[in-house]
Order: structure tokens, then sequence, then C-alpha cells
């Protein structure tokens, strides 16, 4: 279940600043210097009301492994506080929304990297109803390591961001 962000967390991550420079740049042309990622689903469920709702309000990301405390649902004063992992050894992931995508046939956010989290750079979470009622879940991301961990765990680092990205786009068709 998503927890409720308490509010002096939430105060000092909507203060914080962005560990990346090019805030919003999943909207287009991604930054030269991070790792691109992009991949898209195409998920069989075909509620897409449901879908949006789903990832709007965090259950994507739950059902993906993370435990999730948020300000609220998503919209461009959210915060968010992710764990990976389990017990002291779990990774946070504090997070900020950088712009909502809120149009009748396409819907969802990015959000940005906070002080803390493991890696830098941005992540676009984007549903779209196609013509035919199929539905598309697509992710873009620019990320590079931002903590020691990170940069030492090189491929492994890796793999686990290749790993919930895969859980993400299955989370998104329960």
């Amino acid at each position: 279940m998503v927890q409720r962000l308490a509010p002096a967390r939430a105060a000092a991550l909507r203060a914080a600043p962005f560990t990346y420079d090019a805030v919003g740049a999943t909207a287009g042309d991604l930054p030269a210097g991070y790792r691109p990622m992009h991949r898209r689903a195409v998920l069989e469920r075909r509620d897409f009301e449901g879908a949006v709702e789903d990832l709007m309000r965090w259950r994507v990301h739950e059902r993906a492994g993370l435990w999730v405390a948020a300000s609220g649902p998503v919209d461009t004063a959210t915060v968010v506080d992710m764990r990976f992992g389990l017990g002291p050894l779990a990774l946070r992931i504090p997070c900020r929304i950088v712009y909502v995508v809120d149009e009748p046939d396409r819907a969802g956010f990015a959000y940005g990297t906070l002080p803390g989290h493991p890696e830098t750079g941005e992540e676009l979470f984007l549903l779209s109803r196609l013509g035919d009622g199929r539905i598309t879940f697509t992710l873009t991301a620019f990320s590079r390591p931002a903590s020691r961990l990170a940069r030492l765990g090189g491929p492994v680092s890796r793999a686990v961001q290749t790993r919930v990205t895969d859980r993400y786009l299955r989370a998104a068709d329960r």
C-alpha cells in the first residue's frame, strides 16, 4: 500500500534541487553524457482510464516491487520517496515530478532525481491509447551513477535498472 509521505519529509524534498541540469529533457531530445533508455510495451489490458489511475496513484511502482511513500497522487507538486530492497540495505529513491501529461489519449509523468538517489537523471512513464483501443506503456529515461555504490556497481547497477524497468512494464498490465 502506498504510504503518505510525512509533511516534513515532503517539504524537504520539494525544497531539494534536482541532481541534474537537463530537467524536462524526457519530453524531447535526451542529453549527452547519460545512459539513455527507451522501452515500450503493448498492454493486454484495454481499460485506459484504469491504467492511468494505477500509474498516477503509484500502483505501478508498488506492483513493480518498490516501497512507495508519496505526498499524494501524481501532480506537478508531488514528491515521492521510494525504496528498493529490504531493511537497512534498501536503496532510497527520492524524486520530484517534473511534468505531467494529461491528454485524452496520453497520460503519464516524468520525475527527476533528488539528492540521495543512487542515480542522477529523469524518467518518463507514458500511457497512450491507440486508435484500435490498445494501450502502450512507454518508459524513457536518461541516467548516470550518482553514488559511489552505483559507480562501483557498474554492470550490476545497469542490470538492476533493467530489471526494475521490466517490472514496471509488467506491473502496468495488472
